[in-house]
């Protein structure tokens, strides 16, 4: 059921991908490991991917918003994984295993076309 309407999701586009970024300074795991850089390499990939993005936010509108959900799902399950796949699941689980599962049910919950009137 798509019930986020594409601008509120580019909203959360930007916000979600700055708190990646600063995600391992703000919760203290910035150790210059894969802990730190996987949420800030996925940050700075959805800000790029949303700048590109054929919706209300979008600046170069390239990318469909069908493709800019799938890299959010693809993005999620990395983060929400990344502490198994990279082996730091002794370290820190928890920021990338939320946020990567709400990157995920977000994508699925929103609307498909841009700009859509809401009933």
């Amino acid at each position: 059921m798509q019930f986020i309407p594409t601008r509120i999701h580019g909203v959360l586009d930007y916000l979600v991908g700055i708190l990646l970024i600063v995600a391992p300074w703000l919760l203290g795991f910035a150790n210059g490991g894969a802990a730190q850089w996987v949420p800030v390499v996925l940050g700075l990939g959805v800000i790029v991917y949303s700048l590109l993005t054929n919706y209300e936010l979008g600046v170069i509108r390239v990318i469909s918003m069908p493709v800019h959900l799938a890299l959010d799902v693809i993005g999620g399950i990395v983060l929400a994984s990344s502490p198994w796949l990279f082996g730091f699941q002794d370290q820190i689980i928890w920021p990338h295993l939320v946020v990567g599962i709400i990157e995920v049910v977000t994508a699925a919950s929103t609307d498909r076309q841009p700009g859509r009137p809401r009933a």
